[in-house]
């Protein structure tokens, strides 16, 4: 693993001077670990999200390769029953809006485990997944998705034009913020939209992140944090308009941002009244990054006594969902196994292993029924109604739930 040194844009090259929250040297996020590995196996880097004042783009250092994060992924889409609806809404509204058909072709970068695309499948329009961990891709092959292993980008997007491949529609889930040479990524897209293709991209909102303080969406996967302003820079300087914009729930607050050559599209009303919102919001100003670190750490003094209390009550207390966001929130605490005993997923690819640096065992939904924790700690906040529907049987011997950002809730 490459560790490098620069400090500057990843976007425009200028110099980034001003913090927006250090989270100090952290695991990766994803990389779980076997239970009884060695500590060495927790190797751990610089987590310290800077802000460019040129362009606006926050971002993280590049700490490591992508390909040491993403070529053996953890994380499989298809475990998330509300992701798997909002997938197929989308899909649905995109042959409609789109006029998709037989003939057509639909590409999604960073296409995972094909949870999006089997719906395109279903309805006989041709798919092609790109997606560069390929024990998730092997998943979504299976699935009869058809899906090339390899990182999305200008050189990539160049061969699949050459092999006649015109997409209708370019969709890329959670990726804009995945990748490390954005304008790279961004060329790729307008490369392969050429004229007439629409890209459909979806990402985590930077304003949302500021106003809600989800500091622990930031991770060494997720190298940008972006606003509309941000991302209409790095897509306009590729080749790319923005004409649509849908603002959405999804990941705590997400925008699905619609783009393609410029003058191909009307714009709507709803970019503009973004861009306003924005402003108004101070992304724009320093005084906003200033006051979201200091509401981190507020974060940080209550999640830990919230458990020094439940520890000295000698209460048992557990996690549910072994999520990035959750590593985050643990490393930047400094909470370990004494502290939380377990994490429960849904997903077998994640059970019988560790949560990196904290080491927090992780086990299935039913052992955490059958060891029944005085409180549950939902990690992933964002799917906070999802998870206490799927474990309401935590109130049947009067355990709680609790969340932690963007404050401390214990409720029934």
């Amino acid at each position: 693993m490459s560790v490098t040194t620069a400090l500057a844009c990843r976007h425009c090259a200028s110099p980034l001077e001003v913090s927006v929250v250090d989270l100090g040297d952290t695991p990766l996020a994803n990389s779980y670990v076997p239970a009884g590995a060695p500590p060495e196996a927790d190797p751990a880097f610089e987590l310290h999200a800077r802000l460019c004042t040129t362009c606006g783009l926050v971002q993280v250092r590049d700490a490591v390769d992508p390909a040491a994060i993403f070529s053996d992924y953890a994380y499989f889409s298809s475990y998330s029953s509300s992701w798997l609806a909002h997938a197929k809404a989308f899909a649905e509204m995109s042959i409609e809006r789109f006029g998709i058909g037989a003939g057509d072709l639909v590409i999604e970068v960073a296409s995972n485990d094909g949870y999006l695309l089997k719906n395109y499948v279903q309805a006989d329009i041709e798919v092609l997944g790109i997606e560069p961990a390929a024990n998730v891709a092997e998943v979504a092959i299976d699935k009869g998705v058809a899906t090339r292993v390899a990182f999305f980008g200008r050189d990539l997007a160049k061969e699949l034009v050459a092999e006649g491949k015109r997409p209708k529609l370019i969709a890329g889930n959670n990726v804009f913020a995945h990748v490390p040479d954005i304008n790279s990524f961004a060329k790729g897209l307008a490369i392969l939209a050429g004229q007439e293709g629409v890209v459909a991209l979806e990402f985590p909102h930077l304003g949302q992140l500021i106003e809600h303080t989800q500091f622990d969406t930031i991770y060494h996967e997720h190298f940008s944090y972006l606003s509309l302003a941000a991302a209409e820079r790095v897509l306009g300087r590729a080749g790319l308009a923005v004409f649509d914009i849908e603002q959405l729930t999804t990941h705590g607050g997400s925008l699905r941002v619609f783009s393609a050559a410029p003058g191909s599209r009307d714009e709507t009303g709803a970019v503009q009244a973004l861009r306003d919102a924005e402003t108004a919001a101070g992304l724009d100003e320093l005084a906003t990054y200033a006051a979201f670190g200091e509401r981190v750490g507020t974060i940080k003094r209550d999640f830990l006594e919230f458990l020094a209390a439940a520890k000295s009550q000698g209460k048992l207390v557990a996690a549910y969902g072994a999520a990035a966001k959750g590593n985050t929130l643990l490393n930047y605490c400094g909470v370990g196994r004494e502290d939380i005993g377990f994490v429960a997923d849904l997903s077998p690819h994640k059970q019988g292993l560790c949560l990196p640096g904290s080491r927090i065992p992780i086990i299935s939904p039913e052992e955490l029924k059958e060891r029944r924790p005085d409180y549950v700690v939902i990690l992933p906040w964002n799917l906070r109604a999802e998870i206490m529907q799927q474990l309401d049987a935590v109130r049947s011997w009067s355990g709680r739930f609790v969340t932690a950002v963007p404050e401390l809730t214990v409720g029934p």
